[in-house]
């Protein structure tokens, strides 16, 4: 099959959406381009505010883009909305869910709206909520469900009509480990089974390790995109991270950039690339201890996303102020 027969199912080019105008004109997105491939799972990276969300919305028709264009599973996103709905599935964070009726009754309902024969709506509302593991919860309202439960059900939501592209917005944010590992799972399988999956997330493992491909952005624009182990191979060296006391930072600053190059940490704490690895360490700390220093913590991290994100961008990902 040849690449006009399998397009991409996700392209959007030089895609922008301005909100306000004058000097109170906010540019949330600002000329993103991606290509996702049939097949894959896509993990596109960033903070909140960073444009994730405001991109998912125009690719899945619900914003309205203010300049570029986009097409979905084939379909371009304004002139063709209608048939963009009708192949994707999506599950955003801040769905409207009815509290008061059974999670049964609202795959039903959703099985109606996009037309599948009658005979099929009770099978397939006790096929999907067999696959997210809410068979036992079918006949419970679902104001009576945990915030897991809730987001299983939603995934399962968007999957009743069998979209060939599943889009889902922060899927895990306020999620407990186990709930996110399982909803991680059942993301897997849909990918093993054909789904094309574009998952927004600000947490960097659930990026390392559910995705193909990521792109990270920031203030409305793509810093950086590829395979995560290449990007993190492109930062190179691990990153030593240190902690002093306060009103020694700014002389352990000095020392550590003329071992290496400085890299963004969280306050209160310094880091520094070592070319020589691990190897390096015990001639940092003892000139650390020569400089009547005293460090509190010391920790080697290999290359990772947040690596990536914070030589793309100059800050770190994880607990930065957005």
């Amino acid at each position: 099959m040849s690449a006009a027969d399998n397009p991409p199912p996700i392209v959007a080019e030089d895609l922008v959406r301005h909100f306000g105008s004058g000097d109170e004109l906010v540019r949330a997105v600002d000329g993103v381009d991606l290509t996702v491939h049939p097949g894959e799972i896509f993990g596109f990276l960033g903070p909140n505010g960073a444009g994730k969300s405001t991109t998912v919305r125009m690719l899945t028709t619900l914003l309205r883009p203010t300049g570029g264009s986009a097409r979905v599973a084939g379909f371009d996103v304004v002139r063709q909305a209608d048939q963009v709905r009708r192949n994707i599935g999506v599950a955003l964070q801040d769905a409207a869910i009815d509290p008061l009726m059974t999670g049964a009754e609202l795959l039903r309902l959703q099985a109606v709206l996009y037309g599948l024969p009658r005979g099929e709506h009770r099978p397939k509302a006790g096929e999907l909520l067999d696959r997210v593991g809410l068979t036992a919860a079918a006949d419970r309202r679902v104001g009576t469900y945990s915030g897991g439960m809730r987001r299983r059900l939603d995934l399962a939501l968007s999957l009743i009509h069998e979209p060939s592209v599943l889009f889902l917005d922060e899927p895990t944010t306020g999620l407990d480990p186990m709930s996110r590992i399982a909803l991680w799972e059942e993301i897997r399988r849909l990918n093993d089974g054909g789904t094309t999956v574009l998952l927004t997330t600000q947490y960097l493992e659930e990026a390392d390790q559910l995705a193909d491909r990521v792109a990270i952005i920031d203030q409305g624009v793509i810093v950086r995109q590829g395979k995560p182990t290449e990007l993190k191979n492109e930062v190179g060296s691990p990153t030593l991270f240190v902690a002093v006391d306060h009103d020694k930072l700014d002389a352990a600053r000095h020392l550590l950039a003329e071992m290496g190059e400085l890299r963004p940490t969280a306050e209160g704490r310094l880091g520094v690339g070592l070319g020589e690895g691990a190897g390096a360490v015990p001639s940092v700390v003892r000139r650390l201890d020569d400089a009547g220093i005293v460090v509190h913590h010391l920790e080697l991290k290999e290359p990772s996303l947040d690596d990536v994100f914070a030589e793309a961008t100059g800050y770190r990902l994880e607990g930065a102020d957005t």
